[in-house]
């Protein structure tokens, strides 16, 4: 059982999964064509939509909470994450409007989750508030996005919930057979109580066989059901959206928590809040490490946080992987769905901590990129080192995209915004990927630039020498327009065979100065060659047919 000790109770609570995944070139299709595009294309048994625009649909649709996000980002962010509109006034038609990066897919048919956390526990159910799928034009990544709700819930209950609930796969087994660090059951509901999928991390044969056969390991039932039509890429399942994992099993996750007295939460159980994507509630705390002695530093953000009875009294945590809110369910500011932190949570603060995960799942996507070119390359296969040229240039211009496109260091000019997306950010270390991954591209790109130099460098070499042997034959030639030979009257069958000769033996001699081009170069630095004596620099002559002629 959870060594969590609390009297409290989560009045209202939510978590937001988010998961991020690569996806595959299509199969068939063409790279040309979005997958968004693609899953929107399916008939009927289709379980997502597409969401329409806020800023295209009705007025209606367009609330006060849509303004108050729309306005907490700066001006690239917001052409980034809503698109951009011109003025009707002036021309624009070389630089037309351009939609929303991102584009939103909602899951039909789910309606809620219930949980078994342990074993010997009673199941709990969870409303499904949205499932969604978020896309992003010019990189291969898609989000899974899964809101829940509940109210009146134990908060050792909710610790053990934010713990277990969100990973992929189990990572091991108990003596029992029963899945670690994982929740024992989920179930996904239907509107009319109807189970329409069930983990299954228990199986242990299924995640062992399948990770033997495709060293990759495989997903629990319950998120595969949820991402159909996508299908897990090294499987042998028939589908055309397919995705990888990119990094993690364990899931990102945001919470909120509204309890009746916040202040009175003691600091194991901060702590067992702030750091619940690393600590199990089972494991005693250390005091020793870092982590733990340095959490409020660290982890906490708290400039909203008086710890008096006056308020206010909400407090930020953020590990990077893990962002909570925890505060009074009594004040209006805290709870309100409209002006407080709740609207800005489900808003500003999920566009905020999405930003920083998608910078990460981009990087690492980049960085396998360049891992598997670098691992497909032959050097012996001309062949493969034009495909790995092709690879290299087109991640590079891909990282161009990004770069001045998604990437930026100031997101909103409201301080505790960009307070908490610099303390997001600086956990997940994208600052430093991005520098790593930055760094791997330019070490790849100059590596071909020097290869290319190097090969025209050769080039320009052999070409100088076939030249200047040419003018030999040149000279040769030249004894057919002199007199030579005087042979304008002759017949047309000796003239003929004059030039056939002559171009023969010309043909000879420019093969034979391409053959030696390398050891005629060596010749003619050694000629040219001052420091050297006369007598040594002609018995060079000899020695250049040779094969393997000494250097000079």
């Amino acid at each position: 059982m959870t060594t969590v000790n609390s009297d409290h109770t989560v009045r209202h609570f939510r978590e937001v999964l988010f998961w991020p995944v690569q996806m595959m070139p299509l199969v068939g299709i063409g790279n040309a064509q979005p997958h968004w595009e693609f899953l929107a294309q399916i008939g009927e048994d289709n379980p997502w939509y597409r969401l329409k625009d806020r800023f295209q649909a009705d007025e209606l649709d367009f609330a006060e909470r849509h303004y108050k996000e729309f306005v907490t980002f700066l001006p690239y962010v917001q052409r980034f994450i809503y698109g951009e509109t011109h003025s009707h006034v002036s021309d624009h038609a070389a630089d037309p409007p351009g939609g929303s990066a991102i584009k939103i897919f909602r899951r039909r048919g789910v309606s809620a989750l219930r949980l078994m956390l342990r074993d010997d526990e009673a199941p709990i159910t969870l409303t499904v508030e949205h499932i969604e799928l978020w896309f992003f034009d010019d990189i291969n990544v898609a989000f899974l996005k899964v809101e829940l709700s509940a109210t009146d819930l134990p908060f050792a209950w909710v610790c053990d919930l934010l713990y277990r609930f969100g990973r992929a796969y189990p990572t091991g087994w108990d003596e029992d057979g029963h899945g670690k660090h994982n929740a024992h059951r989920a179930e996904w509901l239907s509107s009319d109580g109807t189970v329409l999928a069930v983990s299954d991390s228990d199986n242990q044969e299924k995640f062992l066989s399948y990770t033997r056969k495709h060293r990759s390991p495989g997903i629990s039932e319950h998120w595969d059901f949820l991402l159909r039509p996508l299908v897990l890429d090294p499987s042998e399942e028939i589908g055309i959206l397919r995705y990888r994992q990119i990094e993690y099993h364990r899931m990102p996750l945001m919470a909120f928590l509204a309890v009746d007295n916040p202040c009175g939460i003691s600091r194991e159980n901060w702590l067992r809040l702030g750091l619940v994507a690393t600590f199990p509630p089972d494991e005693v705390l250390s005091t020793h490490d870092p982590d733990v002695a340095e959490f409020e530093s660290r982890y906490c953000y708290d400039r909203f946080w008086t710890d008096t009875e006056a308020g206010p009294n909400t407090r930020f945590l953020c590990t990077g992987r893990a962002f909570l809110a925890v505060g009074d369910a009594h004040a209006d500011y805290f709870c309100d769905q409209t002006r407080g932190i709740l609207a800005q949570f489900r808003h500003q603060y999920v566009l905020l901590f999405l930003i920083t995960h998608f910078h990460r799942a981009s990087l690492l996507v980049f960085s396998n990129r360049i891992a598997d070119a670098v691992h497909d390359l032959d050097i012996r296969e001309p062949q493969s080192i034009s495909r790995f040229r092709r690879r290299i240039y087109a991640g590079f211009e891909a990282f161009l995209r990004f770069t001045h496109r998604y990437w930026y260091h100031e997101l909103s000019e409201r301080s505790h915004v960009q307070a908490l997306y610099r303390l997001c950010s600086k956990h997940l270390s994208n600052d430093s990927l991005y520098q790593e991954v930055k760094e791997d591209l330019r070490d790849m790109s100059q590596y071909l630039d020097s290869n290319t130099q190097r090969q025209q460098s050769t080039t320009i070499v052999r070409l100088t020498v076939v030249t200047t042997f040419s003018m030999i034959g040149t000279v040769a030639t030249g004894l057919l327009g002199m007199n030579l030979i005087a042979e304008a009257d002759a017949p047309i069958s000796t003239r003929l065979t004059y030039f056939l000769v002559t171009t023969l033996i010309t043909a000879l001699l420019m093969l034979l100065a391409i053959l030696k081009s390398k050891q005629l170069s060596n010749v003619m630095d050694m000629l040219a060659d001052d420091q050297k004596s006369l007598s040594t620099r002609l018995a060079r002559l000899g020695k250049v047919w040779q094969r393997n002629p000494p250097k000079p």
